[in-house]
């Protein structure tokens, strides 16, 4: 079980703009939640809901890398793939994502981390999606299950390493 304060995450749906913001801090240095989120053996350990196994196929993490993942569970496959655009160690990240299952929407999905006081950081993260169509089926999809309980998973996992 975690030591840490549990954080709200905030997940808003612009009005505007097909953009999804999601803003969560962590009780864990810049450095440790980059990398949580770059190494495929950290990122298993927390990604997606709780109950889903996750297979990584493949990771190259870098500036002009890809990746393609799968959560399963019950005999049931959800897969995911991007490229990574730009890797700024620390601060931030610059991938696309796309949900096999909606292969024609492709988010491109910007990830800030942010210092903060006593040893922590806020993360700050923009998906933006070709239509509002495209980015209300990401969010209908569970999305926000699978974010909210990642990120507590994530919790865990900076809270052990």
């Amino acid at each position: 079980m975690s030591t840490s304060t549990a954080h709200e995450t905030q997940i808003v749906a612009d009005p505007d703009v097909p953009m999804v913001r999601i803003t969560r801090e962590f009780d864990a240095p810049p450095a440790k939640v980059f990398r949580a989120h770059t190494d495929p053996e950290l990122v298993k350990l927390w990604n997606g809901p709780r109950g889903l196994e996750m297979r990584v196929d493949s990771w190259d993490c870098r500036t002009g890398g890809s990746y393609r993942y799968v959560h399963a569970r019950d005999g049931e496959e959800f897969a995911f793939r991007g490229t990574f655009h730009e890797i700024r160690p620390d601060e931030l990240i610059v991938q696309t994502f796309t949900f096999e299952g909606f292969s024609d929407a492709v988010a491109l999905e910007k990830l800030v981390l942010e210092e903060l006081p006593g040893g922590r950081c806020r993360l700050t993260a923009t998906s933006l999606v070709d239509s509002f169509e495209g980015r209300d089926a990401f969010v209908a999809s569970g999305m926000e299950v699978g974010v909210r309980e990642g990120y507590e998973r994530l919790d865990a996992v900076l809270a052990g390493s």
